[in-house]
């Protein structure tokens, strides 16, 4: 078996019905994330799902929203329900890589600076190699104090705060030529 996974973090349906909507971002994000999950698959990488999981509220299960978006299709080898921004301390996952010797792990879903990069730095505590796709993942404009951060700058501060400390950044091409 691979020591290297494929996450998807939170690409599900609850988002939209939270008041996230989708911005000029989500084509692109859409595309590179089906790219790097078919070249994965072609790799022989395999992909894990991972839903964010809430009591109430569209990220409820009883919702019927907490299932992968439309454009989706993929196999994956599990999937694992978080209640916390990481997919790792509370969903079993930890565990579940362990016992099957994955060393490495690619990181790709919705919220880049939180599911996303929270779970990269807990991998990178845990001992795992993280690579952080940024390009695979998604987020919302975020307003604070009168300061908006647009998904650009949101990219770049994730970027600057991960590289070099808890993951390797890369394109989803330099990520897949890496497994070639």
């Amino acid at each position: 078996m691979t020591a290297t996974l494929l996450l998807v973090i939170d690409a599900q349906e609850s988002f939209y019905h939270r008041g996230y909507l989708e911005t000029e971002e989500t084509p692109a994000f859409e595309q590179k994330l089906s790219q790097l999950i078919a070249g994965c698959q072609a790799c022989g990488i395999p992909v894990v799902d991972v839903f964010h999981v809430e009591s109430e509220g569209p990220f409820s299960l009883s919702s019927g929203l907490v299932k992968r978006l439309p454009f989706l299709s993929h196999q994956a080898m599990t999937t694992v329900h978080k209640g916390v921004h990481n997919a790792l301390t509370d969903s079993g996952l930890d565990e579940w890589l362990r016992e099957r010797q994955i060393k490495n792990l690619i990181i790709s879903g919705i919220r880049t600076e939180q599911c996303c990069e929270t779970t990269a730095r807990v991998a990178s505590d845990l001992g795992y190699n993280v690579t952080f796709v940024t390009e695979a993942t998604l987020t919302f404009p975020i307003t604070h104090k009168n300061i908006r951060l647009s998904i650009a700058d949101l990219r770049h501060r994730t970027e600057s705060v991960l590289i070099n400390r808890f993951a390797t950044i890369a394109t989803v091409e330099e990520c897949l030529q890496a497994l070639a």
